[in-house]
């Protein structure tokens, strides 16, 4: 069943390219739907459609100059923007989108993104040389990074004339994802979910420490996109350099026993459990007080053990929650993650192939495949960590509808 938008406060965007036509017939559709409709474009958009098009489809004033109107002097825009439930730019040319990764706010367009808190959709138009250039591409990858949705350009004939990847997605298509965001927004309502993530680190001496590549965006990546979909998250992190998601509870440790304690003291209170941490797996015997000196030529022997199973541990004692476990593998990685779901009674695990250059660990990207409680694999391409937490997050919402 399709969400109605009744009462939706919308900001769209526009800027300056010919496919600006498109964004009156998305106007039309969303007003239809019930959206109450704020309309922004850059100067250059009114070269091909005139705010007066705007203001006549959404009944309100369009922010089309920083100064020189009434809307502009009342600060109307910073207020729309305040209660506005979600943002869409379409068309957004390469320029708009340029001002949006690096933060300049010189048009009413960029400024009152650079003022709006909420979720964002971009829909790209443009050239496909323009589109394909590296300049432009990296903009992309860092919207995504932040959890800037973007709708991908459709292929086909340009205003160029040329044939290729560059044309404005459809109008309907720009409405079902504007659709599907905003049921995200309270899909989680009420929904307790706990995250862990990065590294854990075994102290060999007062300086010296066990520890793995994890960076943890993984994991942060899914306490925010949780945190945005509406449920109370819980983040327990190992040491990593990020910035805690807004809203998010987080609780730091270093070893390995201090998560497993952390976790267990809040299993019971929560609903979903995802474990993206790298939980080393051994840690050494004894730890030196004092720091470890080298002497000459002899060799250092650690004595390593191995560091309490958190999985196992959850699930010997997990009740209702839906447990989601995740598989760093160099080698056989469906099967030996598969293997993992089975001994460890996991609801749904991630696997992805450490193996692999330029993806998993420390990057903004990954491969994954999601394995289900009936060992069923989907693998996904090559996405952003953000995508692959809205995905991931998609999937344990049905699991906990079909309970």
């Amino acid at each position: 069943m399709q969400q109605s938008l009744k009462s939706k406060q919308v900001v769209l965007g526009v800027s300056g390219g010919i496919a600006a036509y498109k964004a009156v017939e998305l106007l039309r559709l969303l007003v239809k739907e019930g959206a109450e409709v704020t309309v922004v474009m850059t100067e250059n958009a009114k070269q091909f459609v005139t705010p007066l098009t705007f203001e006549a489809l959404s009944g309100r004033p369009v922010y089309h100059e920083i100064f020189g109107n009434e809307a502009s002097g009342s600060m109307e825009h910073i207020r729309a923007a305040e209660k506005a439930d979600l943002m869409i730019v379409a068309p957004a040319t390469a320029n708009s989108i340029g001002k949006m990764t690096h933060g300049l706010a010189d048009d009413p367009l960029s400024t009152l993104f650079s003022a709006f808190a909420g979720p964002v959709l971009v829909a790209p138009a443009m050239n496909d040389q323009m589109w394909a250039n590296p300049a432009v591409q990296e903009n992309i990858r860092i919207l995504k990074k932040r959890g800037i949705g973007v709708i991908e350009p459709e292929a086909g004939e340009l205003a160029c004339g040329a044939v290729g990847l560059g044309r404005l997605a459809e109008p309907e298509r720009l409405l079902t994802e504007i659709r599907k965001n905003l049921l995200r927004q309270t899909d989680f309502s009420g929904k307790r979910i706990l995250v862990t993530a990065g590294p854990t680190r075994e102290p060999l001496d007062p300086v010296r420490f066990i520890t793995n590549r994890s960076s943890g965006k993984m994991g942060y990546a899914i306490a925010r996109q949780a945190r945005s979909r509406g449920a109370e998250v819980t983040l327990i992190s190992g040491p990593t350099h990020l910035e805690p998601p807004f809203g998010v509870t987080l609780l730091n440790c270093q070893r390995t026993g201090e998560m497993a304690e952390q976790v267990l003291h809040h299993l019971p209170q929560c609903d979903v459990l995802i474990m993206t941490a790298a939980v080393g797996d051994f840690a050494p015997e004894t730890v030196s007080k004092e720091k470890i000196k080298k002497s000459g030529e002899q060799s250092l022997v650690l004595n390593l053990h191995p560091t309490q199973d958190i999985l196992q541990a959850v699930a010997d004692k997990k009740t209702h929650q839906l447990i989601v476990g995740f598989a760093a593998e160099s080698e056989n990685v469906v099967q030996s993650a598969t293997e993992k779901l089975r001994r460890k009674q996991l609801d749904m695990i991630v696997a992805n192939d450490i193996s692999a250059p330029g993806i998993g660990f420390q990057s903004d990207n990954n491969q994954v495949t999601l394995i289900d409680r009936h060992q069923k694999a989907e693998s996904l391409p090559l996405l952003s960590k953000m995508e692959i937490a809205d995905i991931l997050l998609d999937r344990i919402l049905a699991q906990l509808n079909d309970r």
